[in-house]
């Protein structure tokens, strides 16, 4: 009989291989992801369901990808990359131009698609800040020291 050996590969534990992500590079990742799922989103249809997803995604790559101390821009960002975003695609792709009461009603009826998804990603992101605050708070780590 032969016997069989089996091997276990190590992955690496993020795609990362140093610290992680500053705060400026969370929110470029994030806002990269909410943009091109909106662009292409918005080529066909208006925002939604797609769009809706890229912010859950890019909050839980923010909270992977980040150091220690990202957690609060992992929170404030999406709703304001998706504001920049959506401004900037309703003038070039949307073909809405720069009227203020065509992107003022753009803007309610993009925000309506996607509410959903933000207070859900909002509602995550506070959870998790607040959850790493709390284990990284010095006073914890010096107890967890002396012990």
């Amino acid at each position: 009989m032969s016997t069989m050996t089996t091997k276990a590969i190590a992955l690496p534990k993020k795609p990362l291989t140093g610290p992680g992500l500053t705060v400026p590079g969370v929110v470029i990742l994030q806002f990269l992801i909410i943009f091109l799922f909106e662009a292409f989103e918005f080529a066909f249809t208006k925002v939604g369901l797609f769009t809706g997803i890229a912010i859950l995604i890019s909050i839980g790559g923010g909270l992977y990808l980040g150091r220690t101390g990202t957690s609060l821009a992992i929170a404030v960002n999406p709703p304001l990359a998706f504001f920049f975003s959506t401004i900037l695609l309703m003038v070039t792709i949307g073909g809405v131009g720069l009227h203020v009461t065509k992107i003022g009603l753009d803007l309610v009826t993009s925000l309506s698609g996607v509410a959903p998804y933000l207070i859900t990603g909002a509602v995550i992101a506070w959870i998790a800040h607040f959850t790493l605050a709390v284990r990284n708070r010095p006073s914890r780590l010096r107890a967890e020291s002396a012990e």
